[in-house]
């Protein structure tokens, strides 16, 4: 039986949780970064940051976050979904549906009528009713697509 939980709900799982996230996301430099990010987003009283775990169990075996930012130059666009990841063993099950869902159930209820998100897959978020609007840059200049999607 799948569940999935805001960070804040586990406290004992917080250090599991940035290990998690940090190894699916981060590289060698990046640990505190994911770390402090994380760990205050437990303490905040804002409506975000979050993270939250799908869980199996006591094993973390995916995960999303709500941010307020994603790194990228669309600074206009807010909230962010990131920072999806379901283990390679849990796919084909529509977890990653699930926790997107999970996701919109949130946003809504704090009160967004939108949620963005930055990726380089293509096909993958379209199957969920998200719609292309158009390209931004990250840190290194890359270029991303950027998706949005309407809460209802």
């Amino acid at each position: 039986m799948f569940e999935i939980v805001d960070i804040r709900q586990k406290p004992d799982m917080l250090q599991t949780a940035v290990h998690y996230f940090w190894k699916q996301w981060g590289s060698e430099s990046s640990y505190h970064f994911y770390r402090d990010c994380i760990e205050r987003s437990v303490e905040t009283e804002s409506d975000v940051p979050r993270f939250y775990v799908l869980l199996d169990g006591d094993r973390i075996v995916g995960g999303y976050a709500l941010l307020r930012s994603d790194l990228n130059s669309r600074q206009d666009l807010f909230p962010w979904f990131a920072c999806l990841h379901v283990d390679p063993e849990y796919r084909g099950k529509n977890l990653g549906g699930q926790l997107q869902n999970h996701a919109l159930n949130e946003v809504k209820t704090k009160g967004y009528n939108k949620l963005y998100l930055c990726t380089d897959l293509t096909d993958y978020y379209e199957k969920n009713n998200w719609a292309y609007i158009g390209k931004g840059y990250l840190l290194d200049d890359e270029e991303t697509r950027i998706y949005e999607i309407s809460i209802k």
